[in-house]
């Protein structure tokens, strides 16, 4: 080999080196954050406690992936963003902080408390995700709910709540802040919801 294949071979090596050694975007991660609730003035459930229950999914695990769909049946999650906690876990503590905060209940405590209680709150997740279709990008909260007499077991209420909004970016950050406003709009629907008794 002369030298100057040996030179070439060698500036391509490096070349070849620099391309391994890029590094990946750094990975985000996002929470939901609670928004402020106002305190009703009425309960009906004032001398009650409520147990809020991990929520379920319909459709796929709950994780701390972010997903984002172009139809029905093409999703993917992204790879350099997540939630810092499964989303699940969140939700369930979005839910406690806010009918905490909302004075609807005596007290507001996780299933897994060893204390009684007299009513249980369970939670359905629909879709919480990105959805990309034409020029359009919008953030799905979907999400049912149903109150649950804890001693006999009998349904009290149920209800669906579905929120779109558009994303300002096109990308995680972009949808987290979508979602965020759908989870606003969210509590302030459920502790009016459940304050009319």
């Amino acid at each position: 080999m002369n030298r100057y294949m040996q030179a070439g071979l060698a500036v391509m090596m490096l070349g070849l080196g620099g391309c391994a050694m890029k590094s990946a975007p750094p990975l985000q991660t996002y929470t939901l954050a609670t928004e402020p609730v106002k305190r009703v003035k009425v309960s009906p459930y004032a001398d009650k406690v409520l147990k809020v229950s991990f929520p379920q999914s319909i459709k796929e695990p709950l994780s701390d992936k972010i997903p984002f769909s172009y139809s029905a049946s093409d999703r993917g999650y992204y790879l350099n963003a997540t939630w810092t906690n499964n989303i699940g876990q969140l939700l369930q503590g979005v839910l406690m902080e806010s009918l905490e905060q909302s004075g609807l209940f005596k007290a507001v405590l996780p299933y897994a408390s060893t204390a009684g209680e007299d009513l249980r709150l369970e939670s359905m997740v629909y879709d919480i995700s990105h959805h990309l279709k034409g020029n359009e990008s919008y953030a799905v909260f979907s999400v049912g709910v149903a109150l649950v007499d804890a001693d006999t077991g009998k349904l009290l209420r149920v209800k669906r709540f579905s929120y779109k909004e558009p994303t300002p970016t096109v990308d995680a950050k972009g949808y987290v802040a979508a979602v965020q406003k759908a989870l606003a709009r969210f509590e302030h629907d459920l502790v009016a919801w459940l304050a009319r008794g």
